[in-house]
């Protein structure tokens, strides 16, 4: 929706980027929280108030009458489905074995990413029929679908249903969990693994929700000459891709029992295919197919983020430890989406259609060159890590 939201609002790329990024500001900042109140409230209360928020920023950005109520919107969007991901992996570990945890992380990212790639030709095709307002008229109402099948179906623990579980329900202990959880954010911070590890996906996931999330279409319409339905298709194989990788790097690396080899050559595979793309504006069609094929599916090795983290650290910080990568993992797209429009802007030749700025090749470079530039950081700071070997810390 890049071109609609610049014509409605008459921004720029920087404002634009502004505007995407909001969701990433709200969504980082809400990582450690989340961590904090999914032990508190348990994930089916978290999950369920998450899913009515963000109904209500997504009705709030459908009829923002001005960019400052896009922003409110965008904010409020961001910090409600900040809970999602960290939910789910708490309930992954309640309802799953352990040995299966990295698995059943990248089964869960695969059925996340699904939404986003209805947000490449499905939502296109929606925008040109309907209009974007429209269009997220209709999302929110599918929201507020999902928010009453979680707090009718989700149950914290398989007790609730009848079940033996693969851990014991979390009982008081009369001790105030605020500064229990609080004490055990400054805990996981004392673990090199957890700082090298908050930095390293967020250079996969930049690259993926830069270029698939903001400037994919653009780039590939204007570059490529492709029709931007076309291109948002391109974009949602990418994110395809990205779903399958997760399993799969996630599904290996528990069969193996090692996470630091593997990382590092899901990594090398995703820096090989994004320099081929925005490195290569002539490259044909089949190949940039496959490069971006290459790119997504290499980028889904991000998902042994957790399960490294997660055996790093004791098991009573398992959960703290997730919220802090999850947080570092998003910071990815946070900061480069913002810095990359900016740069967009910085190198733009003044070239308008209908009012819209477009962008030539030399300005994608400058800004595509962050992109590739955190995921050079993210293999070199891999070989820092401490590989667990599919054991957890005692």
């Amino acid at each position: 929706m890049t071109a609609e939201l610049m014509q409605t609002f008459d921004i720029s790329a920087t404002a634009l980027g502004n505007l995407s990024a909001f969701y990433f500001y709200s969504y980082v900042a809400m990582q450690i929280p989340t961590g904090i109140l999914a032990d508190i409230w348990g994930p089916r209360r978290l999950l369920t108030t998450g899913a009515f928020i963000a109904g209500t920023g997504i009705l709030m950005f459908a009829v923002a009458p001005s960019i400052l109520w896009a922003y409110l919107g965008r904010f409020l969007i961001g910090g409600s489905v900040a809970v999602a991901f960290v939910g789910t992996l708490k309930l992954a570990g309640e309802w799953f074995p352990t040995r299966y945890f990295s698995t059943v992380s990248g089964v869960a990212l695969f059925f996340g990413i699904v939404g986003a790639v209805f947000a490449g030709t499905p939502l296109r095709l929606s925008v040109i029929a309907f209009g974007w307002r429209n269009t997220m008229l209709f999302s929110a109402v599918v929201t507020f679908v999902i928010c009453a099948g979680i707090w009718l179906m989700v149950r914290d623990h398989p007790a609730e249903k009848g079940y033996t579980g693969f851990s014991d329900i979390a009982v008081s202990t009369g001790k105030n969990p605020r500064k229990q959880i609080l004490s055990g954010i400054v805990e996981v911070l004392r673990y090199p693994n957890t700082w090298l590890l908050f930095l390293i996906p967020g250079g996969l996931v930049g690259c993926v929700l830069t270029f698939g999330g903001l400037w994919g279409v653009p780039y590939l319409s204007t570059q490529h000459g492709l029709p931007t339905t076309q291109a948002a298709g391109l974009n949602s194989a990418m994110l395809v891709a990205w779903a399958v990788g997760g399993p799969i790097f996630g599904g290996i690396s528990d069969r193996i029992g090692r996470r630091k080899p593997l990382y590092i050559l899901g990594c090398m595979l995703a820096v090989f295919g994004w320099a081929i793309i925005l490195f290569m504006p002539s490259l044909p069609l089949p190949l940039l197919v496959l490069s971006l094929l290459i790119a997504g599916f290499a980028s889904g090795c991000m998902i042994i983020s957790f399960v490294f983290a997660k055996e790093s650290v004791p098991p009573h910080l398992a959960g703290t430890v997730n919220g802090v990568i999850n947080m570092g993992m998003m910071l990815g797209p946070t900061l480069l989406q913002p810095v990359v429009g900016w740069m967009l802007d910085r190198s733009w030749n003044g070239d308008l259609v209908d009012g819209i700025r477009i962008y030539n090749i030399t300005a994608y470079h400058a800004g595509f060159r962050l992109m590739i530039a955190w995921a050079i950081l993210s293999i070199v700071l891999l070989f820092f890590t401490r590989e667990t070997n599919g054991r957890q810390h005692r």
